[in-house]
């Protein structure tokens, strides 16, 4: 990047420090020097990131090139953006950047030495040099890729024009593969940097034939993997986060032939009602070295209130896996043995848990239906929540089309025979509203019956209209509940809500070009 290399060599026209690969314990210093944020009473940095607390997927873009025109599935999730309006954007952000102090971090993402793709982040501001230090990958020193360079301009400070740039609003979120480079501009929301250079891993790895998966993932003592994929506030970084297993990543992963791979070195959990009882990992994860975005602290105490969403239903801790004490090395393990679609059913109308076979599982995989909790975009953080479909359980990271995702899903299940299951953290017994949610304590007795192999020699029967296989049994749940047609005070309720949601997944996946087998694998309404 000139413009920084004119920078570091001390230009006139340039910031006045320029601070590379600080130390977290340096990082933080700045920021407090700073004022962009202070010391919680568990010592992590707290943070507030204004009117943005989510990602803003209005203001995100792919430049139009030669390299995407083809591969890219554009639409109003990957919106395009022509190469000369990016050329101005950045050029303009790099002559801001050369008026304020910049933080610079060597970095890498992805943990197969293969697929490795070293990113030089430039931040404006002190905290979110921390933030990207804890969510991206350290690399060994003087160690060499395989994959060219990335650079990542974050400048939250400088405003686009969406009358000069050609862009939607105040802010822009946009990558351009031709020249390796992301800007972020306009939004003080740190999250908004992790998942860009995400989405870079989820349209690159296919060609390799390697799944990207926005799942988290852990290993149990025995080897055997587990995935759990899912919207935030589903609980698919709960869940991971086990105290008699091993976490690799709780966010982002990618699958190929003997390998599951973290994207990342950190991991980037929801506080919303954290607590030390029901998510120990986690808490004890919040420390010195720390992020709190968007939480509420006490101005006396410095307590954080993590049931208070007053700045956003979206609060997170971004924290290194460091700070998980059990966690896999390597940030690598094998392929997956059990693949968990976690669902958030506000119908009430799935059982908490299924088993799907291939066609079932590319399927859902595609359909990704579940719920807005604690939403993590812009204008929907304090909404009711409500029901979604959500290709690949991470529809806005996705640049291709879907359908070579979930043909790459297949293959993979296919090859290293995987079980997959369809997993219901939502309601039963009646839809949002009137029936009761699944509690933590029956989806953990589900996912330890499917890790511990309990449910792949358990009984089944289909639940008729899904057409899904249900255990008849299971340690640790109510047999009542594994039925949810049991759970409805009346059978006619019950198949109206079911309907309503069969009807829903049928609108939702014409927009899909499938092989016949897997559109039949859906759900047919109940007569």
């Amino acid at each position: 990047m000139n413009d920084v290399a004119e920078i570091e060599n001390k230009s006139p026209m340039t910031t006045q420090h320029v601070y590379r690969n600080l130390t977290p314990a340096q990082l933080i210093e700045h920021a407090l020097a700073r004022q962009e944020g202070e010391l919680a009473s568990n010592q992590a940095l707290t943070v507030n990131t204004g009117k943005r607390t989510g990602r803003s997927p209005k203001d995100r873009f792919i430049v139009r090139d030669d390299i995407t025109e083809n591969a890219v599935d554009w639409g109003a999730v990957n919106q395009p953006l022509a190469p000369e309006a990016f050329d101005k954007l950045w050029e303009e952000a790099a002559a801001f950047m050369k008026k304020h102090d910049l933080f610079v971090a060597d970095l890498q993402v992805g943990a197969d030495p293969q697929y490795a793709i070293p990113v030089t982040v430039y931040n404006q501001l002190a905290w979110q040099n921390l933030f990207v230090s804890n969510l991206f990958i350290h690399p060994e020193p003087n160690q060499s890729f395989k994959q060219p360079r990335w650079e990542i301009l974050s400048m939250p400070g400088f405003t686009p024009d969406p009358a000069r740039h050609q862009v939607n609003g105040d802010a822009a979120i946009i990558l351009n593969f031709s020249k390796r480079r992301i800007l972020v501009a306009g939004t003080y929301y740190a999250g908004e940097i992790k998942k860009a250079m995400f989405t870079v891993l989820n349209f690159m790895l296919p060609e390799h034939e390697i799944l990207p998966m926005h799942c988290s993932a852990n290993q149990g003592e025995e080897g055997d993997v587990a995935l759990f994929f899912g919207l935030s506030g589903t609980g698919k970084t709960t869940l991971s986060a086990d105290p008699n297993r091993f976490l690799i990543g709780d966010d982002e992963h990618g699958w190929g032939e003997d390998t599951v791979f973290n994207f990342e070195g950190g991991c980037y959990a929801k506080c919303i009602d954290l607590s030390k009882e029901r998510e120990p990992i986690i808490w004890d994860a919040i420390r010195f070295g720390s992020v709190l975005e968007n939480v509420v602290i006490d101005p006396k105490t410095k307590v954080p209130d993590y049931s208070d969403v007053t700045l956003s239903a979206n609060g997170r801790a971004a924290y290194p896996r460091e700070f998980i004490e059990k966690r896999v090395m390597a940030n690598r393990a094998g392929e997956p043995k059990s693949v968990v679609f976690l669902t958030c059913d506000l119908y009430g109308v799935l059982p908490p848990v299924s088993r799907l076979n291939l066609q079932q599982a590319a399927y859902h995989f595609l359909s990704g239906y579940t719920a807005l909790v604690g939403s993590t975009e812009v204008g929907n953080e304090g909404n009711a929540i409500k029901s979604t479909f959500s290709t690949c359980f991470g529809a806005p990271f996705f640049p291709r089309r879907a359908a070579e995702y979930a043909e790459l899903l297949m293959k993979r299940v296919k090859a290293f025979g995987s079980e997959v299951y369809l997993v219901n953290t939502g309601w039963t017994g009646g839809s949002y509203g009137f029936g009761s949610r699944f509690s933590i304590p029956t989806t953990r007795a589900v996912i330890t019956a499917i890790l511990s192999g309990e449910l792949r020699d358990a009984e089944f029967v289909k639940l008729p209209g899904f057409e899904v296989d249900m255990p008849t049994q299971l340690s640790g749940v109510d047999t009542q509940l594994l039925d949810p047609r049991t759970t409805w005070a009346s059978q006619e309720a019950y198949k109206a809500a079911a309907n309503t949601l069969i009807a829903k997944f049928t609108e939702n996946f014409k927009r899909f070009a499938v092989s016949e087998a897997v559109n039949a694998a859906g759900p047919v309404m109940i007569a």
